[in-house]
């Protein structure tokens, strides 16, 4: 709260001549909208982590617990031992890491050609590249486990990792930024001599920082909750990954919801620490954009 009311003393200037009692009070409006919102979305977020330190007994009290009356570390270590839920991790981060690299990879180097280079049925190529994204991944399922199946990649970690090691949004998201850059860049460097691969790997990968962090992002939110397709392609409980591994706490008879949130926790704090590491390097990106202004 104080580093909003911070951010709202600065953004009133008293000495400017427009100041008036009615910016005074929109603005008020305005930051206690944004503190509204941001507590009315946190509270289903706060409660799962209050959620995981309860007992059952306590998440089904009549009286509403926000908090519980005592931290019980018994759920997280039930989790661990009584599932093999540290697999399942170590299989997210793996299938994750490995497709965010393939894709940061595979669809720059798409876009780039994409962007700056002329070639008969660029534009076709393009076209029939982003008509992939109208089709639904529930309508070509079938024939890529066919596909899948003919390589005898079932209950493999390729299996969940090639097919998507590169997507039409990532080729098209690079691709529209990269045409953004400036040609003169691109001619600059080669009447230097510079190489193809010398003007994208140290001109057009530095600049497209920003672009690349963003893929990041959306690449890892799309592969860690992914829940379809590892539980078509896997049988062994060995190459199950995080998704699947919270539907064991999903018993015949009951529901465990205190493992439940506690396995909710596990999944999702590696997504925190993954957004704020790259929300840093973003607004470091950010700053490198200056050159092309």
């Amino acid at each position: 709260m104080s580093h909003i009311l911070r951010r709202f003393s600065h953004t009133i200037d008293l000495s400017d001549k427009h100041f008036t009692f009615s910016t005074l009070i929109g603005k008020a409006l305005f930051y206690l909208a944004l503190t509204i919102g941001a507590i009315f979305f946190s509270i289903p977020v706060i409660w799962m982590v209050s959620a995981s330190f309860m007992t059952t007994q306590e998440i089904f009290s009549p009286e509403i617990r926000l908090f519980p009356d005592t931290l019980r570390m018994d759920n997280f270590v039930t989790v661990f031992t009584t599932f093999n839920f540290a697999r399942y991790l170590m299989n997210s981060i793996l299938v994750t890491g490995t497709i965010i690299l393939l894709n940061l990879i595979f669809c720059p180097l798409v876009g780039y050609s994409l962007a700056k280079f002329s070639f008969p049925g660029r534009n076709v190529l393009f076209v029939f590249i982003m008509a992939t994204v109208m089709v639904p991944f529930t309508a070509i399922l079938i024939p890529l486990y066919l596909i899948i199946r003919s390589l005898g990649w079932i209950d493999t970690y390729q299996a969940m990792i090639i097919p998507f090691a590169m997507s039409a949004f990532g080729i098209f998201l690079m691709r529209q930024f990269m045409r953004a850059i400036p040609d003169d860049y691109v001619d600059a460097a080669r009447l230097d001599g510079a190489s193809e691969l010398r003007i994208y790997t140290s001109i057009i990968l530095p600049i497209s920082q920003p672009a690349l962090i963003t893929l990041a992002l959306i690449t890892f939110i799309g592969t860690w909750d992914e829940l379809l397709w590892p539980l078509i392609v896997t049988n062994s409980d060995a190459l199950r990954t995080l998704p699947i591994g919270l539907t064991k706490f999903v018993e015949a008879y009951q529901t465990r919801w205190e493992l439940m949130m506690a396995g909710s926790v596990v999944a999702a704090l590696p997504a925190v620490l993954i957004f704020l590491s790259m929300q840093r390097r973003f607004l470091a990106g950010m700053a490198s954009l200056s050159g092309l202004k």
